[in-house]
């Protein structure tokens, strides 16, 4: 074992984010089991910080991931079957709605908001990971595909659920079906991404500063309540449900310390203090 895959995701936290780097560059932070158990574990322990109010997910160096480490993938052709690598008793952070309890859509459910600063190439899972976050800034130069088809494999890790809603059907099929190579400038317009940035650090830069934007400007509570009811949202049947659900959870924040604080910044023109 390296150095670097002692600590395949490293953690370090500033005026209340996070920014969680994927940390194999040995291997361009190529996703394995390790990885995965790592990150689930890290941002379990953010889960539990009151002083931490988003986290920005990237990779460390130059590059975000290449996906699938290739000693795993040809592991599993040897194995004639998938092995994710990881412990079958480790929890997923969340609040365990069973619509998002599984390998990377617990990231909807969770509680801070997650934001991808992809600063370089990402593929494959890595890809996934992005799509699941709830904001996505890119470097323009970004080389990116979901690689999949190209190496005999279906969509993996949700893609065909979340590319096409992200992006449309039309526009996802031509990624998931043909594995292309795509970049950041390329697809500016697609809807995919927040903002495109010139630059890897231009990238975490954006990233970093939408977080801090957050977090000292919103309640933490009500950003979680929202984003959690955006997600909900894609699952409900009909507008009356979400009208519905969100009349109710208006009704909790309205006895809610925060609100009350919201509402007196407000009135006496000043900035709330959540």
């Amino acid at each position: 074992m390296t150095t670097d895959d002692r600590r395949p995701v490293l953690c370090e936290v500033h005026d209340r984010v996070a920014i969680v780097s994927l940390h194999r560059p040995h291997r361009s932070n190529a996703w394995n089991g390790a990885m995965h158990a790592a990150f689930i574990n890290e941002m379990a322990a953010l889960d539990s910080r009151d002083d931490v109010r988003a986290v920005v997910v990237t990779g460390h160096g130059r590059v975000f991931s290449v996906g699938g480490d290739a000693a795993a993938l040809t592991d599993h052709a040897r194995r004639g079957g998938y092995d994710s690598g990881m412990p079958d008793d480790i929890d997923r952070p969340g609040d365990g709605h069973s619509a998002f309890d599984e390998d990377l859509s617990w990231l909807l459910d969770y509680r801070l908001p997650v934001i991808a600063a992809v600063n370089g190439a990402c593929a494959g899972v890595a890809l996934a990971l992005v799509a699941f976050c709830d904001l996505r800034f890119v470097a323009a130069e970004a080389k990116m595909t979901t690689a999949a088809p190209r190496l005999g494999l279906p969509a993996e890790y949700g893609l065909s659920w979340t590319l096409p809603r992200l992006i449309g059907t039309t526009r996802a099929a031509d990624l998931l079906l043909s594995g292309r190579v795509f970049t950041g400038a390329e697809t500016a317009e697609w809807g995919l991404w927040n903002a495109v940035c010139n630059g890897p650090d231009a990238t975490v830069s954006a990233a970093l500063d939408w977080a801090h934007m957050l977090a000292t400007t919103t309640g933490p509570v009500a950003v979680t309540s929202a984003k959690r009811q955006m997600h909900r949202d894609w699952l409900a049947t009909t507008p009356a449900a979400s009208v519905a659900e969100s009349k109710r959870a208006l009704d909790e924040a309205m006895g809610t310390a925060e609100y009350r604080e919201g509402i007196a910044a407000f009135a006496e023109r000043r900035p709330p203090k959540f």
